[in-house]
């Protein structure tokens, strides 16, 4: 069972990511703020961050490149969980530093897909962790 940690504003968005997380046999962590995020990652280490772009303070990307920028939790992939779905979003938020992009609304069967190959990648390099 993987711990993911999912960073998300909107109630509805986090039920439904928690449900499926859970109900794929995932153990879930929950922020609904960018500096909580970060704070959890820090302490959890989770396997996994689901990071909604667009939250209240600090977004998405801040908070990614923060957790990036950080030795303890740099090796952490970060997916993008957002409604940004314009021409050019996906790239802009890739190359802030996120490991992957799922657009909301959520399409359950895409979405358990991604966070299973990001688990299965992350399981297949070793898990690269800092002590």
């Amino acid at each position: 069972m993987a711990k993911v940690l999912v960073v998300e504003d909107n109630p509805a968005n986090m039920t439904l990511s928690t449900f499926l997380l859970e109900s794929a046999g995932q153990s879930v962590l929950k922020a609904t703020d960018a500096e909580t995020g970060v704070a959890l990652a820090k302490a959890e280490r989770p396997d996994l961050i689901l990071m909604d772009i667009q939250l209240p303070g600090m977004d998405g990307l801040r908070a990614t490149a923060l957790l990036k920028a950080d030795a303890s939790t740099r090796d952490i992939p970060v997916i993008a969980l957002t409604a940004l779905a314009m021409k050019g979003d996906e790239e802009r938020i890739r190359a802030a530093g996120c490991d992957g992009y799922i657009a909301k609304p959520l399409a359950y069967k895409e979405f358990l897909a991604t966070i299973s190959a990001e688990l299965e990648k992350r399981a297949g390099a070793g898990s690269k962790s800092s002590p």
